[in-house]
């Protein structure tokens, strides 16, 4: 029978009987008596002990209950006694006897040799980022470690692997999602690099060295680990040399464009927390224009009827920019040795709350714009209105000053235009209504009260196709159509043409003249002609812009009330509408005549 003792080793609790617990401490204590006065000696005793635990940990899974002698003495053979630290160690080593397998009589190919190869370099080993031999994070070179191979060409090819993907992978990606990728594809290869940076862990200790590269964990190969100098600068082949140069080169632009864009991203922090404060503290009437004015997000009008979604919408947009600036700030600091690297939980901190942000601000600023929105066409329709039509200022002054009621008002774009007057004054304005699809149903009217009599009336109208009509209300309707000259020629430029000789003396003298017709008078210049000097019958018209002049003629009022208008109704005009767009202007209405009377004999 014997007696077991519980011990604490490296904060795991073992059974383990009194013999094997007094051959541990013999051994345990023989390695501090061999490492004390070594530079590094307690990491390495450490080391051992965490390694004896987890073998003690793998015989407990087998089902072990309580350590014995002999797995003790096993565990020691394994790891080596001190006095191999000073011995030599090239009897320990095995020689490799390279024979040429054969399974089943056959003989074993090249690619089960290279599998098996692989297989063989990457046994007892773990995948660490390698902080010795660090370009960014040292994950490249984690990996070469891995897979005994150049760390050279891993780099090599990352770097080809990005600026080359566009070239190998746009027909896959095309293929497979039908273009648009490659943006993706590119930037996803770079963010792939920083998320097995922040994944993997990193080879700190020398047990990890050594797990990292393959080796036992023994006394030996810890103490090459800790006294030759671990972070010793590993010697590079000479195409090695010239890529770590190239890659410093890249890296020193990126710390500068990063430096940049952080200065840039604190910029637009101070003026977004600046403009907040405004919106929230200043009347709108008492405000400056600032950069990155958010006042036309209504925060404060919102924020009394939602708090918690505007302040999801202000948080998140803050953190969304500050958490950037300061994993810059901080970057630029370390490099420079005045703060320590983040540490990987620090890292998944700061993204957990930077991605926590983005999915706060998106929801609530796509919330945000869109009451705002609403907010703005209310208030644009309180102010643009005119007749309960909401329409531009233009518009709404126009058809106010001229008298003119809207009383059909469907598919326009808008109900007055400028630019085209046949004149060439791009500053007056007129009737206009637009349609891509002819749709437009558009009837503007103005009324007059006039003594009972014969009238005629006269405008300038003109029209992309049929349909439009220019109507007189009197003792019954009066419709004429439109010419349709869309906007090139018109019947004006004849009249005009026409009455040339007329005037073309004073034009030279004046410079314009005002011919009359009809009820109307019309101003024209020598701006709108080809004048010849020496020859004044050869003056010509220049563009007519498609204007013609419509008249009404015998329009009888007896009630001393005539209204007048356009309209692309076809319920009221007959004339159903082919035209995308018609202008009409210059309403003269003149009395012609009086009313006949009629007496009884």
């Amino acid at each position: 029978m014997k007696k077991n003792i519980t011990i604490n080793l490296c904060g795991r609790l073992f059974q383990i009987d009194e013999d094997a617990y007094e051959l541990l401490r013999q051994y345990i204590d023989s390695l501090r008596q061999s490492f004390g006065r070594e530079e590094g000696g307690e990491e390495i005793v450490g080391d051992i002990e965490a390694r004896i635990a987890e073998l003690f940990d793998e015989l407990r899974q087998q089902g072990t209950e309580a350590i014995t002698i002999d797995h003790v003495k096993n565990i020691i053979t394994r790891i080596g006694k001190p006095e191999q630290l000073y011995g030599d160690c090239d009897s320990m080593e095995e020689e490799c006897a390279s024979s040429e397998t054969k399974e089943e009589g056959k003989t074993q190919t090249n690619a089960e040799r290279i599998m098996e190869n692989m297989r063989t370099r990457v046994a007892g080993k773990r995948l660490y980022r390698n902080p010795n031999d660090k370009m960014l994070a040292g994950v490249l070179s984690g990996f070469a470690a891995y897979t005994g191979t150049d760390v050279t060409w891993w780099r090599v090819g990352y770097v080809l692997l990005i600026l080359g993907s566009n070239l190998f992978l746009e027909p896959l990606f095309r293929l497979l999602f039908h273009g648009g990728f490659m943006f993706t594809a590119n930037i996803g290869f770079v963010l792939l690099y920083f998320v097995l940076a922040i994944a993997m862990p990193t080879a700190n200790t020398p047990k990890q060295v050594l797990e990292m590269e393959g080796k036992d964990v023994t006394p030996q190969n810890l103490a090459d680990v800790v006294i030759d100098e671990k972070q010793q600068e590993p010697r590079r082949s000479f195409l090695g040399s010239m890529f770590s140069v190239l890659l410093k080169i890249m890296f020193a632009i990126f710390v500068g464009i990063a430096a940049i864009c952080g200065l840039m991203l604190l910029v637009c922090l101070f003026l977004i927390v600046v403009s907040i404060v405004v919106v929230f503290t200043v009347p709108t009437a008492s405000r400056l224009s600032l950069p990155f004015d958010i006042g036309y997000l209504n925060l404060p009008e919102l924020y009394a009827g939602h708090p918690w979604v505007v302040a999801a919408f202000i948080v998140g947009l803050v953190l969304a920019l500050f958490v950037p600036v300061y994993a810059i700030a901080h970057m630029l600091l370390s490099k420079a040795g005045k703060v320590q690297p983040m540490g990987i939980g620090q890292r998944i901190a700061w993204i957990v709350v930077w991605l926590a942000a983005l999915c706060g601000l998106v929801p609530s600023f796509i919330w945000v714009q869109d009451k705002a929105e609403n907010l703005r066409m209310a208030e644009y329709r309180r102010t643009h209105s005119y007749q309960g039509v909401t329409m531009s200022n233009e518009d709404r002054d126009f058809l106010r000053r001229g008298g003119w009621t809207l009383l059909k008002h469907e598919n326009c774009a808008h109900y007055t235009y400028s630019g085209d007057y046949y004149n060439g004054n791009e500053d007056v304005r007129y009737l206009d209504a637009w349609n891509e699809n002819c749709k437009e149903v558009y009837q503007a009217e103005r009324k007059q009260v006039v003594e009972p009599g014969i009238y005629r009336l006269d405008c300038l109208a003109r029209a992309e196709g049929p349909g439009p009509c220019i109507y007189v209300l009197g003792d019954k309707k009066y419709l004429k159509e439109i010419p349709a000259y869309g906007d090139t020629g018109g019947e004006l430029v004849d009249s005009i043409q026409r009455r040339l000789p007329e005037v073309a003396e004073d034009l030279k003298k004046r410079s314009k003249v005002s011919l009359k017709f009809f009820g109307m008078e019309i101003e024209i210049n020598d701006e709108q002609l080809d004048f010849d000097d020496e020859d004044t019958s050869k003056a010509r018209v220049k563009e007519g812009l498609g204007w013609s002049v419509v008249s009404i003629e015998n329009i009888v009022v007896t009630d001393g009330t005539i209204a007048y208008g356009v309209s692309t109704d076809a319920a009221f005009t007959g004339h159903p509408c082919r035209a995308q767009w018609f202008s009409a202007t210059d309403f003269t209405l003149t009395r012609t005549g009086d009313l006949k009377l009629t007496g009884s004999r």
